[in-house]
């Protein structure tokens, strides 16, 4: 019986720990090549030296299961070593099929103490590294169908986040990374259909390094699986880049705990339209501030709809 993901290659981008690694090991499991990628630095906010440890040990935990495994650790966020990842899935396994996006630092701080550094910091790595691999996987794809002279198999998978749906106090410079990742997302939908290449974004919630201060106060159960495992979330992924998910392109996922939700483009909720060539204050104000008057000072759109999701 052959498994969903034989014959396939994938990159994992930061798949040395948590989330990535339980992505990379169950895209092995159902049958896939992985290159491993992970730059290795110790601090969740990028600091410290790189490292290959991290890498490494996840491809030969792959190996050792009998699967097939690179490790690479190259920067995601710099282009001409997103452009070396590229290479090394093609040099290694003949072809690139599965991109998963993973990679990501944080550098939390209230909007009106952020520095400009760790703004640039954290776009840079999240937003700037989605692109980066995602231009040369796409060149690449690009590339084969042209000489096909046919579509031929993509399949990428984007980390969004429900900082992005649900509004994060503290984390300005993440939400905007993770809100420009959607966007990334539908946009590269759009562009590679044609080749045969599918785009979609997870929002994941699970306990991971980059977590733990957003669930300390959650324990974990004393016994069966962590509903904030990431084990919970690497299933979907498999399920995305496998040939099952041709049909499901631009999508936004939310998913923790054996839970998915599909998320809906935005609807428009009321409509106004003035009796006058062009609205005036007046107007505005009087067909806008009764809509909002049962509104909470402060409470935003998303906060009552999205939160609720789930059992996590």
């Amino acid at each position: 019986m052959s498994l969903p993901l034989e014959g396939l290659s994938a990159i994992v981008t930061g798949a040395g720990r948590g989330l990535g690694r339980a992505e990379a090991l169950e895209l092995a499991r159902l049958g896939a090549a992985v290159v491993v990628n992970d730059y290795g630095q110790p601090g969740r906010d990028g600091s410290g030296p790189a490292s290959a440890g991290p890498a490494q040990e996840v491809a030969e935990e792959i190996r050792a299961a009998g699967g097939r495994a690179v490790a690479h650790t190259g920067d995601v966020s710099d282009f001409p070593q997103a452009r070396a990842l590229v290479e090394a899935a093609v040099s290694a396994f003949g072809k690139l099929d599965v991109l998963v996006n993973n990679a990501g630092i944080l550098r939390d701080r209230m909007v009106f103490s952020m520095t400009e550094d760790e703004w640039d910091a954290v776009i840079r790595v999240h937003l700037k590294g989605h692109f980066n691999t995602i231009r040369f996987a796409a060149a690449h794809w690009r590339e084969r169908s042209k000489a096909a002279g046919a579509a031929v198999y993509g399949r990428i998978v984007n980390t969004s986040s429900e900082a992005f749906l649900a509004g994060s106090a503290g984390q300005p410079n993440y939400a905007a990374a993770k809100g420009g990742i959607v966007g990334l997302t539908t946009s590269t939908a759009l562009a590679l259909a044609k080749y045969g290449v599918t785009a979609n974004a997870i929002c994941p919630r699970a306990r991971t390094r980059m977590t733990e201060d957003v669930f300390a106060g959650l324990r974990r159960p004393e016994e069966g699986l962590d509903p904030l495992a990431p084990e919970h979330v690497a299933p979907l992924v498999g399920y995305l880049a496998s040939p099952a998910a041709a049909r499901v392109n631009g999508q936004l996922l939310v998913v923790h705990g054996g839970m998915v939700a599909v998320i809906e483009r935005p609807r428009v909720r009321a409509r106004f339209d003035s009796e006058r060539e062009t609205f005036t204050y007046d107007e505005l104000d009087a067909l806008l501030t009764p809509h909002y008057a049962d509104r909470p000072p402060g409470e935003t759109f998303a906060a009552a709809e999205v939160l609720g999701l789930g059992r996590g």
